[in-house]
């Protein structure tokens, strides 16, 4: 049996020069964010307490929760609302393509019954109101001419929805059934949100123009601005009120966020300015805001989420992030029991468990990552170019990095554990073989090379090709010297590992297999291994290496014993939503994977 323990979410999706949307509950005390096809529900009082809902085919633009908590609806990039249930596994309610383009917004009414949804789509078809519960549209939404990025309900009697988007308009409708009232035309940019105050009196437009305008909520005339003393300096892209209506959360493109006072008569002036960070760098950008009982919430360009206390903003905010793409690799530093999780688009990140999120290690030299190793001083990584880069590593800090260029993309890296200096890296042609970032020698090998590993005393190498067939080297100095040629696989090799006692080694395929072997005889020691449906990305072995585990393009990690059939497997099904790529084992008990959803997660294995 295996059960899930911990998850490390991933960050919001976030896009340059535009906002997102976060939303949650006060009661629950929970946010809801979304990344790629998922919905992720997270605990602001328990950081590794994650859901995850996984269910869209396509990405999920925004989430919110129903009036009651009950009930959320979720909307993606191909105009289609699902309303799903927070308990029960998220049992499906209702879905309906509302638009015919990506939804930017979507509101509940107070009362629960209505939805409204705003975005792109084809002629007029840009705004849409409809029942939750038989999709009929109630009213007609003329009047934007072009993409509507936010919508508010107002949440007391007489109902009126307001809009705005990229056509530089703000446009209010009365109902239900609801139809245009007005249209309002003060600012000379991209209006970027629109939000009601809780009392329902006012609504607050920000825009990319670096103002923002309150008016009034019944008949849209404007009462007042933001002061431009202490101001915003960028772009605003979100604003969020406080539950008692006096005061609102910004945030911009200037890397600041920044709490106002509104007054009776429509005025904002700013009472605090919160930093994020000091870099200055282009992903401290904020881009989302949300006001949630006592905290505060930002969101960067990077994805890093800070929450601060309204109560006392003198507290440094608490702050957490995770990947934002793709999770390609996943490896465990021994001696000290931390994970480090690369994605493709060069972000390392440390996880530690039981804690979660423990910082980025951040290298400027790294644009994109494909292969990652990592000894305890030491991370080796290869990109999408030819290069090979060994960076060392102190107390989570990198220093200088040095790179070697191997010619070609490297497919695989492997280090011998024993001498971490030397390293073999596979190419499309052959291997290279490296000590430090000295090229020690460059082998042809005359086919197609997929995968590689080097054994820990740095004396043999295993070479794995496009053929299915393992080649095995003796490595003496600079030389490769071919021992035998292993046939059992019926696709590309994908990856080799050996055993942590090196009396064995395990390989795996793109044909859905995996095999181990004994390293002194060259026999199977485990066959049958066929459990998987699909591709086989990553495979693990255990410290003790009684337990080998392999994930694959099926979502899906199984564990197999050594000396047992591979029958009696623990398969562990949906661990990741389109694909497992990285696993690693913490101990003998605790395996961690991560995946194509961005998250990583902990799973803990127990005896049937």
């Amino acid at each position: 049996m295996a059960q899930l323990s911990e998850t490390y979410a991933c960050a919001p999706s976030t896009e340059r020069g535009r906002g997102i949307l976060i939303s949650g509950d006060p009661k629950s005390n929970s946010i809801l964010y979304c990344n790629g096809r998922s919905v992720l529900i997270r605990y602001l009082d328990r950081p590794l307490h994650v859901q995850v809902y996984g269910e869209h085919g396509y990405p999920v633009t925004v989430a919110r929760y129903s009036p009651n908590g009950e009930w959320i609806a979720s909307a993606d990039v191909s105009g289609t609302v699902r309303i799903w249930g927070t308990h029960n596994e998220f049992v499906l309610k209702k879905e309906f393509k509302v638009l015919s383009g990506r939804i930017d917004d979507l509101q509940w009414s107070p009362d629960g019954m209505r939805i409204v949804v705003c975005g792109d789509g084809k002629g007029k078809s840009l705004v849409r109101a409809f029942m939750w519960d038989s999709g009929s549209t109630i009213g007609d939404f003329d009047g934007h001419s072009r993409r509507v990025l936010s919508c508010d309900f107002k949440p007391t009697r007489p109902f009126r929805i307001v809009t705005c988007g990229e056509d530089f308009l703000v446009n209010l409708y009365e109902g239900p059934p609801f139809k245009f009232k007005l249209s309002i035309r003060d600012h000379s940019n991209f209006i970027n949100c629109v939000r009601f105050s809780p009392d329902g009196n006012k609504f607050i437009t920000v825009s990319s123009d670096k103002k923002g305008l309150i008016y009034d909520a019944k008949t849209g005339d404007k009462m007042g601005e933001f002061s431009s003393e202490n101001g915003h300096t960028g772009s605003i892209y979100a604003v969020s009120w406080n539950p008692d209506s006096k005061q609102v959360l910004t945030v911009s493109a200037d890397k600041s966020a920044k709490v106002w006072e509104i007054s009776e008569d429509g005025s904002g002036k700013v009472v605090r300015t919160l930093v994020c960070s000091e870099t200055g760098a282009v992903e401290d950008m904020l881009v989302g805001c949300l006001w949630q009982n006592d905290h505060l919430i930002t969101v960067s360009l990077g994805g890093i989420i800070n929450i601060f206390s309204a109560s006392d903003l003198d507290q440094a905010p608490f702050s957490f992030s995770g990947h934002m793409k793709n999770v390609t690799t996943l490896t465990v530093l021994k001696n000290n029991q931390k994970m480090l999780s690369s994605s493709y688009d060069g972000i390392i990140i440390r996880w530690i468990q039981g804690v979660g999120y423990s910082g980025k290690i951040k290298h400027k030299d790294i644009p994109q990552i494909k292969c990652l190793v990592a000894v305890e001083e030491e991370i080796v990584t290869s990109g999408f170019d030819n290069k090979v880069w060994r960076v060392p590593l102190s107390d989570g800090e990198c220093g200088d990095a040095e790179h070697v260029d191997v010619g070609s993309q490297p497919t695989d890296v492997s280090l011998a554990i024993s001498s971490p200096g030397l390293a073999l890296v596979s190419i499309d042609s052959g291997v290279v073989l490296l000590n430090g970032a000295k090229v020690v020698s460059n082998i042809n090998l005359g086919f197609p090379v997929t995968a590689c590993a080097i054994a820990p005393d740095g004396s043999e190498a295993i070479v794995g090709g496009q053929d299915g067939k393992l080649h095995i080297y003796s490595v003496t100095g600079d030389t490769l010297k071919e021992e035998t040629v292993l046939e059992k696989h019926r696709g590309a090799i994908t990856v080799i590992e050996y055993s942590p006692d090196v009396s064995m080694f395990a390989s795996a395929d793109g044909f859905h297999e995996s095999v181990v072997w004994d390293r002194v005889s060259k026999e199977v020691k485990l066959n049958n291994m066929l459990f998987h449906t699909a591709r086989l990305n990553c495979l693990a072995w255990s410290p003790d290496s009684t337990l080998v585990a392999t994930g694959s393009l099926d979502t899906c990690v199984v564990i197999y014993e050594i000396g047992k059939p591979a029958s009696s497997r623990i398969t562990i099904k949906h661990a990741h939503l389109g694909g497992v790529y990285g696993l690693a084992f913490i101990d003998d008990l605790n395996v961690v994977s991560s995946g194509e959803d961005a998250c990583v997660r902990l799973w803990r294995l127990t005896q049937e």
